[in-house]
C-alpha cells in the first residue's frame, strides 16, 4: 500500500524549462516519487533533477526553496506529495 504525505506548495513556474518553485514543508530527496495536484493539475514523477540558489541538490529540507524539474505543466499553488509505499493509508 501506499499513501501521500504533503510536502510542499508550487509557488512559481518556469515553461521554458520545466521547473517548479516549490516551497517545501517536508524533506525531499533525489529518486522520491512524488505527485503533484491542484484545481487541473494531477501527475505522478520521480524526482530526478532540483537545485537550490543555482546548485544541483539531492537532499532538500522542510522551509528551503527549491527548483524542482517537472514533466508536466504546474500552477501556483498546487500541492506537491511524495508518495510513501508501504503504509496504510486508514492508519
Amino acid at each position: 500500500m501506499s499513501a501521500k504525505k504533503i510536502i510542499g506548495e508550487v509557488t512559481h513556474y518556469y515553461p521554458r524549462i520545466n521547473v517548479a518553485v516549490v516551497k517545501l514543508s517536508d524533506d525531499v530527496r533525489l529518486g522520491d516519487r512524488i505527485c503533484v495536484e491542484g484545481a487541473t493539475t494531477s501527475f505522478e514523477q520521480t524526482v530526478e533533477s532540483m537545485e537550490s540558489e543555482h546548485r544541483k541538490i539531492e537532499h532538500a529540507s522542510a522551509g528551503q526553496l527549491i527548483g524542482l524539474k517537472v514533466k508536466e505543466r504546474v500552477r501556483t499553488g498546487d500541492r506537491v506529495y511524495r508518495i510513501e509505499f508501504g503504509v496504510d493509508e486508514d492508519k
